[in-house]
């Protein structure tokens, strides 16, 4: 794969990774409240709007990193995202890395790693 395509690549996991942290952000806010109240308050917060932005940006990225790989391939190097996100989730949120877990994202990069070296 050229730069472009590495580029393209590294953006769309970076972006997709971060508007999830974004909209997690903005889920998770205890002072929310429930209901209406609950999306007039995240609406008002710079967190959703960031996910929002970032996902837009992501889409543009992506798109433009389909037309340059095949589908099934770009659709596979994709899924790297999951395990961003995880971890991600885990050093901002503290949430759990399970065995399972952990394992599932090994399988991931491995498939990952064979996918992008063209096996």
């Amino acid at each position: 794969m050229n730069t472009l395509v590495w580029t393209l690549w590294t953006a769309t996991v970076l972006l997709d990774t971060g508007g999830q942290l974004a909209f997690k952000a903005a889920a998770g806010d205890p002072e929310a409240g429930d209901g209406l109240a609950r999306w007039k308050h995240m609406l008002s917060r710079p967190w959703l709007w960031i996910g929002g932005a970032c996902y837009v940006l992501e889409f543009l990225a992506w798109i433009a990193f389909l037309s340059l790989v095949p589908l099934g391939r770009g659709v596979l190097l994709g899924s790297i995202n999951i395990v961003a996100i995880m971890l991600a989730g885990r050093w901002l949120f503290g949430e759990k890395l399970t065995p399972w877990r952990l394992a599932g994202m090994g399988l991931i990069g491995a498939g990952v790693a064979m996918v992008g070296a063209g096996a």
